[in-house]
């Protein structure tokens, strides 16, 4: 192999192996910021990761909005109308969070199966809700379950 042969081998081998590991860090950061949406019975089921942040979305129960004397605290159980999971957040909740309303919490799972929520979205208006919230409720109601509004007499 002419010198010359050998210096183009030898940067064409360098090249190849910039470029896979770019390739591999982008995928590996990639995976890391993926974040994935699970409605409450998902997340009952065990289907939510137990070490990674995911969302979580659905309508805030009625009557389960409790804040700790701290006044940043606030705790409140999240439904698609099958299943419920507690969500703890600290922190100022939106102008538009009140129960009853669909919204998604972006966190991870802490001990005892409690939603460690960092961040709450609530709808900004009366048509909206969020597209995850909307399918999850969509196939509830496909499934026979129905709202505690549409149940009382």
């Amino acid at each position: 192999m002419t010198p010359r042969r050998k210096k183009r081998l030898i940067l064409v081998g360098l090249l190849l192996a910039g470029v896979t590991t770019g390739t591999a860090l982008a995928l590996y950061s990639f995976k890391q910021n993926l974040m994935f949406f699970y409605p409450p019975s998902d997340v009952v089921a065990g289907k939510a990761p137990a070490h990674h942040a995911f969302r979580l979305g659905g309508l805030v129960e009625k009557g389960s909005l409790k804040r700790r004397p701290n006044g940043l605290t606030v705790e409140f159980d999240v439904t698609d109308l099958k299943k419920s999971v507690h969500v703890q957040y600290t922190g100022i909740l939106p102008d538009l969070f009140r129960e009853g309303q669909g919204i998604v919490a972006k966190g991870r799972l802490g001990p005892g199966g409690i939603f460690i929520a960092d961040e709450v979205l609530a709808k900004h208006d009366e048509k909206y809700m969020p597209p995850e919230v909307a399918a999850s409720l969509k196939k509830a109601h496909a499934k026979g379950v129905t709202t505690a509004e549409t149940q009382t007499p």
